[in-house]
């Protein structure tokens, strides 16, 4: 039976060809769900403290946009070369596969580089976490967004190493793909801390 449900997907994608890549998506997509419940929970405390800075500096003192818009750079641009790599992957070339995801995980390398220098700038200026509400709520939500982007550079150089000894087939293929939703996740959360933490905080809206 799960053969010939099976062959109903077989000119979909690798990664969607058996029952157990597509419950796997599936149950990814919902982890997601989730995981977007967690990012607005952290939100929505930000935006609750956000001018509880007990008359120490203030966001608007600190922020560095020209820095916060090289980290935006870099992320967004892992993305499309994410979106590149999984293109390669459906084509079946798996050096070029590999090529994109190690560009793709060297741009995420510069990110989270350059968000641990953004934090131990705000130190050195004295911004913590114990300095007030509003940066102990800044820094939970970075520090869990840039924590979750470590991860998935952790999460795909492993998956790399797995197609590169055993090649694309359908959980490999499944597996590189969930990934790269997860990568995507990510940029997508950035977006909103882009727009809602940084230009929020430096005036621009």
């Amino acid at each position: 039976m799960a053969h010939a449900q099976d062959a109903e997907y077989a000119n979909e994608p690798l990664e969607f060809q058996s029952a157990e890549g597509r419950n796997n998506i599936l149950g990814f997509w919902i982890f997601i769900g989730a995981e977007f419940a967690l990012f607005s929970t952290l939100f929505a405390t930000y935006f609750v403290l956000v001018n509880r800075t007990a008359g120490g500096v203030t966001a608007e003192h600190l922020f560095d946009l020209p820095l916060v818009l090289i980290m935006t750079f870099l992320l967004l641009t892992s993305s499309f070369t994410c979106g590149l790599a999984i293109h390669a992957m459906r084509a079946g070339k798996v050096k070029q596969l590999i090529t994109w995801m190690i560009l793709t995980l060297i741009l995420g390398l510069g990110f989270v580089g350059f968000e641990i220098y953004e934090f131990w700038h705000y130190a050195h200026e004295g911004a913590t976490l114990s300095t007030s509400a509003f940066w102990s709520a800044f820094f939970v939500l970075l520090g869990t967004h840039g924590l979750h982007v470590s991860i998935g550079i952790g999460w795909i150089t492993l998956l790399l190493i797995q197609v590169k000894r055993r090649g694309l087939t359908p959980r490999t293929t499944s597996k590189v793909f969930i990934a790269s939703l997860y990568w995507h996740f990510l940029d997508v959360i950035w977006i909103f801390i882009f727009t809602g933490v940084y230009l929020m905080g430096l005036g621009g809206l």
